[in-house]
């Protein structure tokens, strides 16, 4: 059975939610909601392998590395490694989002320290190290960017 509220309570109740709904309407259509969307940047990372690590690489990411990431606030957008050779042999590439620059520089001292993210690496690295250089660069969405 519905409860049913004197006339009076159901007029505050609707005009609440109205209120409330009005708020989150105005939020997401305000400059404040796009600056908070328009500080998100996206960070392209390269990765050059030592000769032969490539694999060794993309398992340290595909088992380990990702899940960590996630922890520390970053979001993966996508892995990719190049279609031709010679770079097809010793090239990772792949896209962080981050919820600010400053967020990113956050994520990744809290990455670096991470005591797992230690253990993997040094796992991984037993042998030798499998990055011989990483080439990094932060971009914002323009406009008319489908992502934005």
């Amino acid at each position: 059975m519905a409860t049913r509220f004197p006339s009076s309570t159901q007029k505050i109740l609707t005009g609440a939610a109205c209120l409330v709904l009005g708020a989150a309407a105005f939020w997401l259509g305000s400059p404040l909601h796009a600056r908070a969307a328009s500080a998100r940047v996206y960070e392209l990372r390269t990765y050059h392998c030592m000769p032969g690590k490539l694999e060794a690489l993309k398992s340290r990411f595909r088992d380990h590395t990702i899940k960590i990431f996630e922890r520390h606030g970053m979001k993966s957008i996508g892995y990719w490694t190049p279609a031709d050779a010679p770079a097809s042999q010793d090239t990772l590439t792949y896209i962080l989002q981050h919820e600010s620059r400053e967020a990113a520089q956050k994520s990744w001292t809290e990455f670096r320290a991470d005591p797992e993210w230690i253990q993997v690496r040094d796992a991984s690295e037993k042998d030798g190290k499998l990055v011989e250089k990483v080439d990094s660069t932060y971009m914002s969405a323009t406009d008319f960017s489908p992502i934005k």
